[in-house]
């Protein structure tokens, strides 16, 4: 019997098939759906035809993207958003295409009623029951929240679909295998396909439950990951769709990727064999994956290109930092040497100096230079040899060292890599971390580099090693023997005044979201912030109180203050409090047996007054202020030299005890360069002739009266100059360290340089020796 067809908009859907006498809501955004759907709505027939998409990412449509059957639905508007439509589609009847009649703007055709045929019979009959036990199993297996109001069993004389199509959905079928069900010719068909896919379905869940079964016993809180694992990979081993073997394949695939040397080759390829038989369920299988990660992620062969233009190499140093002509030229002499010998290797620095100067930041604009990645780690308190070595993959958290984790976040095998804090590494029960760095730092060793974890070799030859200190004192002398110093001294008040111009200034006023035209800050002001609110030889603490300037300014402004606002020198104490520091002025009190000596400290220079008293009884010589074994010493050497030559000094030697201190008594201090202070501090007290105010003195001395050289020279010259002493007495053999002081710190102070004590004591002490020549 032929069937009447009619024209209906047709509206294509994906993932999913709209079955009849079943509704679902939907959410429509494809604009020639939506037109489909508003031109349903304006004729008033309610009725659109809805089939399944072939290929979701069909787009413009054709015919040919449509399954051939699809289902008359009922349209009913929910909301709107925007261009989108909500909507619920109830379907009425099967259709199926007979021809288009519209592509643009939507998709129009003619269909005609598909009914399915309903068929009697004995197989028929079996069907039915086999389909209606299989529905039982299924929820007894499976029992979905909703199985409850499911109807379970129908009547051999009522339509077998009206429970098909809802199994179909509730088993979240696939669009292919659900349209497989829609276009059953007849019920019969439809029974065989549902019945196939519960089949399948309950074979699953059966598997679940035999699972499920045999661990019951296990069901505790340390095995509960373990056992939801297994499950999945029984249902994905059932399913064909899981491969246990997946980790290991991934890793043979970067493995065959990644370049790497020859000798390394073979070793990773017997340890990825090896992996390859290790069970999943094994501890070892996780250590083994990670070992390879590891050997896969590390740069054995990438590497950057070194940017070797010295005009580009000088001008990158001069904008991060002023200065330090000494460090510069041997970055630019070590460029030359790469550029005309490319094998060369990379050098091994130590920048040694007091905190603020630029150490680690000159690290990172050396690496900017050459265009090398920089990474950096602080060796300060490491006391684990491990951390740099790395643990042996036998412990439980076992991880490669410090060196190699830098060097695979750079991801070459050249980068810049910055150990802060050299001298203050620890060492305890577990190793000492320095003498790993022996080899590390070791650029005849590092080549074949052995971390514990890794169990290679790696080298490191190509890496560019920069370490930090404040003092070398502490650093061990066969490490230091492998490094190259270069000394960072502190800066003088003019040097600070052109970085605080160039760099701090500029830093901290962006930072606080301020214009140059928002914030004025004389020389006068900024010299009075120097002097008087900071005493160190770096530019840290400078940093933090131009911060902190900033910082007011932008609340004022915050405030709604437009006004432009320049720093006086009147304003910095309602800014930044009362003076922190005053600057040293001589005593006005200098009575005989005081004495100004230099000292060299970690955070630079320092000004050090030695003072002695006598006493009416007590010990020969008494000494208070922290002093160390070295500097005690000093101090009797000195007085033992005083009182045996009292009389060539012209000193008629009278006291029976001396008191020697050394003002700030908290802080430790040792060393022999205070000699030539003590001695003279001794020699005014015996001789009752006070020492020049305005003359401080440095220098070791010996029992026979010499004068021997010391260190520091550059930061305690700063520091004599910090405190307004313009008059400076120096061992001889120290003339040649000037070199290094600013030409403005040289032109305004008068040096005296001798090689023994009474040279010394005839500049420090007006009259002593002329009154015993006369």
């Amino acid at each position: 019997m032929e069937t009447q067809s009619y024209t209906l908009p047709v509206l294509p859907i994906t993932n999913s098939v709209i079955y009849p006498g079943l509704a679902m809501p939907m959410t429509i955004h494809r604009t020639s759906s939506v037109k489909s759907l508003e031109a349903v709505f304006e004729s008033g027939n309610k009725m659109i035809a809805v089939f399944a998409q072939r290929s979701e990412a069909a787009d413009p449509l054709q015919p040919k993207d449509l399954f051939e059957v699809g289902t008359a639905a009922n349209v009913q508007l929910i909301s709107r958003f925007g261009s989108s439509l909500q909507v619920i589609l109830h379907g009425v009847e099967r259709i199926e295409i007979v021809n288009f009649i519209q592509f643009h703007p939507f998709l129009k055709a003619q269909v005609s009623p598909r009914p399915i045929s309903i068929t009697h019979g004995i197989e028929t009959e079996a069907l039915h029951r086999e389909t209606l036990e299989l529905v039982k199993r299924y929820f007894d297996l499976s029992r979905p929240e909703d199985s409850f109001s499911f109807p379970r069993s129908i009547p051999y004389e009522e339509d077998i679909m009206k429970l098909v199509f809802p199994m179909s959905k509730l088993m979240s079928l696939s669009v292919e295998n659900e349209q497989q069900l829609l276009a059953a010719p007849s019920d019969k068909d439809a029974m065989k396909l549902l019945n196939g896919f519960l089949n399948h379905e309950i074979q699953i869940l059966e598997v679940r439950q035999k699972i499920s079964e045999q661990t019951k016993d296990k069901l505790n809180q340390e095995h509960r990951k373990y056992i939801l694992r297994e499950q999945i990979k029984t249902l994905q081993h059932e399913l064909g769709e899981g491969d246990p073997e997946i980790g290991a394949q991934e890793l043979r695939r970067k493995f065959e990727e990644t370049p790497l040397p020859e000798e390394i080759k073979n070793d990773v390829e017997k340890e990825l064999a090896r992996f390859e038989q290790i069970p999943q369920a094994s501890p070892e299988y996780q250590v083994a994956q990670s070992h390879l990660e590891l050997i896969l992620a590390l740069p054995w062969e990438e590497s950057t290109t070194d940017n070797l233009d010295l005009a580009n190499a000088r001008q990158v140093l001069d904008e991060d930092h002023y200065d330090l002509r000494e460090v510069k030229e041997r970055i630019i002499e070590q460029l030359a040497v790469m550029k005309l010998n490319p094998e060369a290797k990379a050098p091994i620095l130590c920048f040694a100096g007091p905190p603020g100067v630029g150490k680690t930041s000159l690290g990172q604009s050396i690496a900017r230079a050459l265009g090398r990645k920089f990474d950096r780690f602080s060796l300060g308190g490491m006391h684990d040899e491990a951390e740099l070595r790395g643990h042996r993959r036998t412990y439980i958290g076992a991880m490669p060292g410090r060196v190699l984790q830098a060097v695979r976040r750079a991801g070459v095998k050249n980068p810049l890599i910055m150990l802060d804090e050299i001298d203050k590494l620890g060492h305890d029960f577990r190793g000492d971390p320095a003498a790993a760095l022996m080899e590390i730092l070791d650029p005849a060793q590092n080549n074949s580099f052995h971390d514990n974890y890794l169990d290679l070799p790696f080298d490191l030859s190509k890496v560019f090693f920069i370490t930090t200190a404040n003092s070398i004192d502490t650093i061990p002398k066969p490490l230091l023997d492998r490094m190259e110093l270069l000394y960072l001294s502190g800066y003088s008040d003019l040097e600070k005044m052109e970085i605080a111009r160039r760099y701090l200034l500029p830093r901290q006023r962006t930072e606080a979201g301020l214009s140059q035209e928002q914030i004025g800050i004389p020389d006068d002001t900024l010299n009075s912030v120097i002097r008087r609110y900071t005493r160190e030889a770096g530019v840290r603490e400078l940093e933090r109180m131009l911060g902190r300037l900033a910082r007011k300014v932008a609340v004022s402004f915050a405030e709604g203050k437009n006004k432009p606002y320049k720093i006086q020198v009147g304003d910095l104490r309602e800014l930044l409090g009362p003076e922190r520091f005053f600057v040293e002025r001589l005593r006005k009190d200098f009575p005989s047996g005081v004495a100004t000596g230099l000292a060299w400290t970690e955070a630079g220079g320092d000004v050090l007054y030695i003072e002695a008293i006598a006493l009416p009884e007590g010990d020969p010589l008494t000494m208070t202020g922290h002093l160390g074994e070295v500097m005690k010493e000093s101090a009797m050497a000195s007085n033992s030299y005083v009182i045996a030559h009292c009389h060539n000094l012209g000193i008629s030697k009278e006291v029976s005890a001396v008191h020697l201190h050394v003002p700030a008594g908290a802080t430790p201090k040792d060393g022999p360069s205070a000699g030539v202070t003590m001695a003279t501090a001794l020699a005014s007290l015996y001789s009752n002739h006070p020492v020049r105010r305005d003359t401080a003195m440095t220098g070791e001395i010996t029992l026979s009266g010499l004068v021997l050289p010391v260190g520091g020279v550059k930061e305690k010259m700063l520091a004599a100059h910090r405190a307004g002493l313009r008059r400076v007495i120096l061992p001889n053999e120290n003339k040649k360290d000037l070199e290094d002081l600013p030409a403005e710190v040289r032109s305004e102070m008068e040096f005296i340089f001798v090689d023994r004590i009474e040279e010394a004591l005839e500049a420090a002490i007006p009259n002593l020796l002329s009154e015993n020549n006369r």
